[in-house]
């Protein structure tokens, strides 16, 4: 099971609750090496098994040759979680060009650049698989200052369900969850005063994004696919998009 972005945040949880449930782990990060050792020692202190895997998810080349290599030696991926994820906010009229790139490259580009090298291992398995992206509220309802984050947030909805259709007839699901405001280093820039823009009063937690996707990992979940699940707190209530 192959986890990206897996040290900080809902990665990290994400990572934490597939290795409680018995899934050999292979933990992606960019750059933060210690907090994803860290990450991996408490997965086998707590009776797990988990890999380093850095990479860039941006980086095409870089991720094809990480994958290939883990794959060739470990074999192919039943599951993949695409967590990785930036934001670079800022209204339109005065955002930057190369944070509109850096955002549609980490955040949707790395959709093709981490699934094209593991679909085909992963078909050839012949035993169905799981693949579940992390978009966001974002992506589905728009918001102000976020059209990069939007808009990739968005295609990443497209991507899945395509990729849904494509793969459904050797019984592997694709599905995208889209989380609201959840308790993460990326919401503490929103600032103060955001739970009282939810329903439900308060701000998610990432372990209640992480059992989500741990769900859609399940035999029980295995006629959902092609969906965009949103995880909110219903703040997507009457919201047009």
């Amino acid at each position: 099971m192959l986890v990206t972005g897996a040290s900080r945040g809902i990665g990290r949880a994400v990572a934490l609750e597939l290795g409680r449930r018995g899934f050999s782990l292979a933990l992606n990060f960019r750059a933060s090496a210690d907090a994803a050792e860290a990450l991996r020692a408490e997965i086998l202190d707590g009776g797990g098994e988990a890999f380093l895997l850095p990479f860039d998810v941006s980086d095409r080349g870089a991720c094809r040759a990480a994958l290939e290599a883990f794959v060739s030696e470990h074999g192919a991926f039943w599951g993949v979680v695409l967590n990785a994820g930036i934001t670079a906010d800022a209204p339109l009229a005065t955002l930057p060009g190369e944070d509109w790139d850096r955002v549609l490259r980490t955040n949707l580009d790395g959709f093709h650049h981490v699934l094209a090298p593991l679909v085909m291992p992963m078909v050839r398995l012949r035993s169905g698989g799981r693949i579940v992206t992390l978009s966001s509220y974002s992506g589905l309802h728009g918001n102000r200052g976020q059209t990069n984050y939007a808009a990739s947030k968005a295609g990443l909805v497209g991507a899945s369900k395509s990729l849904a259709k494509e793969l459904a007839k050797r019984a592997i699901t694709v599905n995208a969850v889209a989380p609201g405001f959840i308790e993460t280093d990326m919401l503490a820039e929103l600032g103060e005063g955001v739970a009282g823009q939810v329903p439900l009063r308060r701000i998610g937690t990432a372990q209640e994004v992480a059992a989500l996707v741990a769900f859609l990992f399940t035999d029980e979940a295995g006629y959902i696919t092609g969906q965009a699940i949103e995880i909110d707190g219903g703040l997507g209530i009457g919201s047009s998009g």
